[in-house]
C-alpha cells in the first residue's frame, strides 16, 4: 500500500473516512454565538457514535482534539493543518496555516495523516496560483520530513463567478476540477492522497436535475477523464449534498469507470445532527446520531465497499 495508509483504510483497502474538521461552517449550522466548548462537545458526539463505522476521521486541532481521543481504536486520525475559510477582502482565496501548529505537533497529537485544503482556480493569474503552488510544496516537504501521509483537498472555483452552484459554473466545473488534479499530482507537491470534488454538479446531469447542462454520457466521460488525470489515490468529498444524492453519485462514478478510492464524507453523514442539537440539545443530537447518523454511514459504507477501488 502507498506509504503508511493502512491505518486509514478499511479491510478492503478503501478509504471510508468521516470528516468533521468544519469550523466556520459548523458555527453557522449550530448558531453563530455557539460556545467553543459546545463545538468540541458536538464533535465528541460525532466521534463517539460514528467512528466505529469509519476507517478514519478528519478533525481539526482547534476544536477536534477531545473528539480524537474518543474515536474507536480501529479508526485512524487525519488532522487539518489549514486555517478555516479565507480572507474575502484579499483576491485569490489564499491559504494560511494554523499559527501554533506544525506537522510535528500534529503528529504528536496522534495524527496518522495531515490534511491541507486549498481553494484553486486553474485559470486564475499565475501571480496568485504560484503562491498556492509554493505553499503546497512547503507542506508536502514538511510531511515527507516527518514521514506522514499528506492529503491535499482541492476545492475548485471560478474567480469570475462566486456562485459555484450556478448553471454557469456547472459548465466550467469539469475543466476546473480535472486540471487542478493534474497539476497537484506532480511529484514536486509530495501529495499522497487527493481529496477532490466530483467533476460535475450532479444537479445539472440529465436524469438528476430539471435543467441539464450535461447528458449522462458527457458526465460519465468527465468522471473517466478525472480518474485518468492522476496516478495518485483520490477520494471524493461530499460537498454537503444529501446522503442519497452522494451515494447515487458514487454509483454513477463507478459506472463511469472512475477508479476513486473512497470518500472523506462529512455533512452528507451528520448534517441533520446539527438541527437536532439546536432544537433538542445534546440528547436530541445523540438520538439523531444513533438513528439517522448510523444509518447514513452504514448505507454509505455499503456503497463504498461495492464501488470504490482498493489502494494498492
Amino acid at each position: 500500500m502507498v506509504k503508511n495508509l493502512s491505518k486509514l483504510t478499511n479491510d478492503l483497502g478503501q478509504i471510508a473516512a468521516l470528516a468533521i474538521d468544519q469550523r466556520g461552517a459548523l458555527k453557522k449550522m449550530l448558531g453563530e454565538n455557539v460556545a467553543s466548548e459546545t463545538i468540541e462537545d458536538f464533535k465528541v458526539q460525532i466521534s463517539k457514535t460514528l467512528t466505529k463505522f469509519s476507517s478514519s476521521i478528519l478533525l481539526d486541532p482547534e476544536y477536534g482534539l477531545p473528539a480524537s481521543k474518543e474515536r474507536h481504536p480501529n479508526c485512524g486520525l487525519i488532522l487539518a493543518y489549514e486555517k478555516t475559510g479565507y480572507d474575502k477582502a484579499t483576491p485569490g482565496r489564499l491559504p494560511d496555516l494554523l499559527n501554533t501548529w506544525s506537522v510535528h505537533a500534529l503528529k504528536e497529537q496522534g495524527a496518522d495523516a495531515i490534511k491541507l485544503l486549498v481553494y484553486f482556480d486553474i485559470d486564475e493569474s499565475q501571480e496568485i496560483n504560484s503562491q498556492k503552488e509554493a505553499f503546497v510544496e512547503r507542506v508536502g516537504a514538511e510531511c515527507v520530513a516527518l514521514d506522514i501521509p499528506f492529503f491535499l483537498e482541492i476545492v475548485s472555483y471560478d474567480a469570475t463567478n462566486d456562485d459555484n452552484l450556478s448553471e454557469a459554473y456547472a459548465k466550467v466545473k469539469p475543466h476546473k476540477v480535472i486540471e487542478a488534479m493534474k497539476l497537484f499530482s506532480e511529484d514536486r507537491f509530495k501529495v499522497d492522497v487527493l481529496k477532490v470534488e466530483v467533476p460535475v454538479n450532479m444537479n445539472f446531469v440529465e436524469g438528476f436535475g430539471d435543467h441539464p447542462v450535461y447528458t449522462k454520457a458527457q458526465a460519465r466521460q468527465f468522471f473517466l477523464e478525472q480518474s485518468d488525470a492522476t496516478h495518485l489515490p483520490f477520494i471524493f468529498l461530499s460537498a454537503g449534498v444529501s446522503p442519497t444524492l452522494f451515494q447515487e453519485t458514487l454509483k454513477f462514478a463507478y459506472e463511469s469507470e472512475s477508479k476513486f478510492n473512497g470518500v472523506l464524507c462529512g455533512r452528507a453523514t451528520w448534517a441533520g445532527a446539527t438541527q437536532a442539537f439546536v432544537k433538542d440539545g445534546e440528547q436530541g443530537c445523540k438520538t439523531w446520531l444513533n438513528d439517522e447518523g448510523i444509518s447514513n454511514i452504514q448505507n454509505l459504507n455499503k456503497v463504498i465497499e461495492q464501488y470504490a477501488t482498493a489502494i494498492n
